[in-house]
């Protein structure tokens, strides 16, 4: 195999691997729905930033606040906040992400 070759498929696997892990993530369930959203003062603007407000997260059988926090924005692409979604009887958590 010539020295070209191997650095390729070692290129496109740490490639892959560092994709597969990006996108690995428990799914978080919970027996019941979230309470409703905290007031949070929302912070002027930020060059370069997008605010993402605060959720509840899903931990030891019980919701915890988790502040709103900035994210430093990706050009070309839209920040979607984390979200709830009723799955069933039971309530889903939706990661936030960068979708283009």
């Amino acid at each position: 195999m010539n020295m070209q070759k191997l650095v390729r498929m070692l290129a496109a696997g740490v490639a892959a691997l560092s994709a597969s892990a990006a996108f690995a993530q428990a799914v978080i369930v919970a027996p019941m729905a979230p309470p409703a959203a905290r007031v949070e003062a929302v912070p002027p603007p930020r060059a370069g930033y997008a605010w993402d407000s605060g959720h509840w997260r899903w931990a030891d059988g019980r919701y915890l606040w988790v502040a709103g926090h900035w994210q430093t924005m990706r050009p070309g692409y839209r920040w979607v906040p984390g979200h709830w979604v009723a799955h069933g009887p039971n309530w889903r958590w939706v990661p936030a992400h960068w979708v283009r």
